[in-house]
C-alpha cells in the first residue's frame, strides 16, 4: 500500500573533504530525524535529476560546491524549474545561489556589507587598504580568493571577480535561519580559526542586522546563514549571505538546541510541501 508520507530526495556529497568539517556527519543526523516524518532516500548531486521526478521534494544540502559539477548542477535547475519540482531551498534565491554578484548589488543600495567592486575603474570607491581580497564572481568555499597588494590588482581583475578591502576583522559570526526565523548563532573568537566555532548571544542591533538580509533575500521557505565580521569599528558587516546549501556546525550545538532546529526544519519543510500542493 503507497505510503501517505511525504517523500523528499535529500541531494548531499557525504565524500565532500570539507576543510574544519564533516558534512557526512551532519547529513547522517538530519537524515535519521527527518525519517521520523518523512520517506527519504540520499542521492549525490550529480544524480539528482535523474532521480528527483519520482519524490515531492528535493531537499538540498550538503552538496559541496556547484564549481566541481556545473553542467550537472545548471541541468538540475534548469529542468527543475522546467517542471515545476519542489526544491528546498526555493531556487530563487537571490545570494550566493546566483553567484556573489548580490554583493554588488547590496554595496551599491548602502547595505552594511563588506564594500565590494569588479572593475579597476571603481576602486576608488573601496576605503583605501594595503591589501585587498580578490574573490572569483562565482566562487565558493574560499576556492580561488586571494589577498594581494594593490599593485597586483590591474592583472587580477578581469570582470569575473570581485574586490574587497581586507579587513583585520575582530571576529567571525554566524546567524543560521529557517525561513524568517533565528535558530542560533555562532561565532569564530580567532579569525584564523574560522570552523572554530561557539555558541553566541546577539544583541538586538545584531538581529536587526542578520534579518535585514534575510527580508532583502525573500526566500520565503529554506535554510540560511548570514555570515558577517566584527568589524574595527564595531559593527557588522556581511561577508556572505549562503542561501544554496549551507553548512549549519550542528556539532556545535547542545542537544535541546540540535533538537530545536530539527523541529524548526521539520516544520518548514511541512508548511513548503503544504504551499506548493
Amino acid at each position: 500500500m503507497p505510503s501517505a508520507r511525504p517523500r523528499l530526495l535529500y541531494v548531499t556529497d557525504l565524500a565532500y573533504p570539507a576543510r574544519g568539517r564533516r558534512y557526512c556527519d551532519e547529513d547522517i543526523h538530519l537524515t535519521s530525524r527527518l525519517r521520523e516524518d518523512f520517506d527519504l532516500a540520499l542521492c549525490h548531486p550529480r544524480e539528482a535529476t535523474a532521480l528527483m521526478d519520482a519524490f515531492d521534494a528535493v531537499v538540498v544540502r550538503n552538496s559541496g560546491p556547484v564549481l566541481e559539477y556545473p553542467a550537472a548542477y545548471e541541468d538540475f535547475r534548469a529542468r527543475a524549474l522546467a517542471r515545476g519540482t519542489r526544491v528546498y531551498n526555493p531556487l530563487t534565491g537571490r545570494a550566493d545561489m546566483a553567484g556573489k554578484q548580490y554583493l554588488l548589488e547590496l554595496t551599491a543600495a548602502g547595505f552594511p556589507v563588506i564594500p565590494t567592486v569588479d572593475r579597476l575603474d571603481d576602486l576608488h570607491r573601496l576605503p583605501a587598504a594595503d591589501r585587498y581580497v580578490v574573490k572569483p564572481r562565482l566562487g565558493a568555499d574560499s576556492i580561488g580568493l586571494r589577498t594581494v597588494p594593490a599593485d597586483v590588482l590591474p592583472g587580477l581583475v578581469d570582470g569575473g571577480v570581485l574586490v574587497q578591502p581586507h579587513i583585520d576583522f575582530v571576529y567571525e559570526v554566524s546567524f543560521y535561519f529557517v525561513d524568517d526565523d533565528l535558530q542560533y548563532a555562532l561565532y569564530a573568537p580567532d579569525p584564523a580559526r574560522r570552523w572554530d566555532l561557539r555558541p553566541y548571544r546577539p544583541s538586538r542591533e545584531d538581529l536587526e542586522f542578520a534579518r535585514r538580509f534575510v527580508d532583502w533575500n525573500a526566500l520565503g521557505h529554506g535554510i540560511q546563514r548570514v555570515d558577517a565580521c566584527r568589524a574595527p569599528g564595531g559593527g557588522l558587516l556581511l561577508v556572505e549571505l549562503e542561501d544554496l546549501n549551507p553548512y549549519l556546525s550542528l556539532d556545535v550545538l547542545d542537544d535541546p538546541g540540535r533538537d530545536a532546529f530539527v523541529t524548526a526544519m521539520k516544520t518548514s519543510l511541512h508548511r513548503f510541501l503544504a504551499a506548493a500542493g
